[in-house]
């Protein structure tokens, strides 16, 4: 009865073995030990039943992102070449060409142990939206890193709502701040004069001027907006007037080099625009108001994003369209954008400064001065 209770018990443990229970004493392994496997550790040889030895295959790590190759750095006549490859801006052209110049000799004259003024680097961009100023800008910064001025040649762009906070005192702290992301490129500040006006703005300009001074050998500060309004806020503040020494005028582009752009937007888009989609381009910019509100290369820009969704529109019933028309705009296509500003209505003038009626008013009647009128009597007597 005893060696039928044992083989029992021996069976039992052997099931139990089998099934990957718990250890039981007497198992060869310990009590309270963590449950052993008999798969093999990853990585070690194992030999199978022919003697063939097999190594068990380590599970998949993740693998780490590889870091993206940095874009190679472009020199300096790779970076004038692209300034001369845009369309238009002969003024700016020049101007880029010869500070690129000057700043060369620079550094070679330093370079040779010679003493060399210190020439002002900072710049003023003046002009209207849409003449390419942050295009020039950010091309500058390249130039300036590839001239050996500039550590990494990035270009920050900003405005006063990320220079100005909403409290004094966190103004300053909130420029440092955009400064410091600048450092070693160039702090680009559209519509600068509209930091001038207030205690806050004053702020913002106290604390560029500072940092301009103690980041004056790696960052550049160019500062951009319409002519006039520049012009007073430059002359307003002493401390940018000595840093900005530099203007270069952005001019509205004319009608031709407002249809070579369009053109080129249309070929970078993978759309085809013949000409009657040019002679009707040109139709429209020949009516279009060219005040200070003119977008110049956004305006034709609006035009293209707005003669897009014309074309989608007119193949919306067509199931399959051909690839010709699927890249052909029509003339039709082209329509004034809904959001470009309207010139406002100046007031007929004459040569002595008063207002003219306008044509299709009615004349006015001629009133004798000497004689009462009955209206105003009647109105005289009811209020006595």
């Amino acid at each position: 009865m005893l060696d039928q209770v044992r083989r029992v018990g021996d069976q039992v443990r052997r099931q139990l073995e089998a099934m990957g229970g718990a250890n039981l004493p007497g198992t060869g392994a310990p009590a309270g030990d963590a449950p052993t496997s008999d798969a093999p550790a990853p990585g070690v040889e194992t030999a199978g039943a022919d003697n063939t030895r097999t190594a068990t295959q380590e599970p998949d790590k993740p693998t780490a992102e590889e870091p993206k190759p940095e874009e190679p750095t472009k020199t300096v006549e790779e970076l004038l070449a692209e300034l001369d490859a845009l369309i238009g801006l002969k003024n700016v052209k020049d101007e880029i060409h010869r500070q690129a110049a000057v700043l060369r000799v620079e550094g070679l004259r330093k370079k040779a142990g010679l003493d060399t003024p210190t020439i002002t680097r900072h710049l003023v961009f003046n002009g209207n939206p849409g003449t390419g100023k942050t295009t020039v800008a950010r091309l500058v910064a390249g130039i300036y890193r590839a001239l050996g001025l500039l550590s990494k040649g990035q270009l920050v762009e900003v405005d006063r709502s990320e220079l100005v906070a909403g409290y004094l005192g966190q103004t300053a702290q909130k420029t440092a701040e955009v400064v410091k992301s600048a450092e070693g490129g160039v702090l680009f500040i559209d519509e600068a004069y509209s930091l001038a006006g207030d205690q806050y703005g004053k702020e913002a300009i106290d604390t560029l001027v500072k940092e301009m001074e103690d980041k004056r050998d790696d960052l550049v500060v160019i500062v951009a907006g319409y002519p006039l309004p520049m012009a007073i806020f430059i002359s307003e503040n002493p401390g940018l007037e000595s840093r900005f020494r530099t203007m270069i005028e952005f001019q509205n582009y004319t009608d031709d080099e407002l249809v070579a752009i369009f053109e080129q937007m249309v070929g970078n888009a993978d759309y085809d625009a013949g000409e009657e989609v040019l002679a009707r381009l040109r139709e429209i910019l020949a009516d279009a108001p060219r005040g200070p509100s003119f977008g110049n290369a956004r305006f034709v820009r609006n035009m293209l994003e707005a003669a897009i969704g014309h074309h989608a529109w007119r193949l919306r019933d067509i199931k399959e369209p051909t690839l010709e028309q699927l890249r052909s705009l029509e003339a039709d296509d082209l329509v004034v954008p809904d959001d470009e500003p309207e010139e406002p209505a100046v007031e007929p003038v004459a040569e002595d400064g008063t207002l003219l009626p306008p044509d299709d008013a009615e004349p006015a009647e001629v009133v004798d001065a000497l004689e009462p009128v009955a209206d105003a009597q009647e109105s005289q007597e009811e209020t006595s």
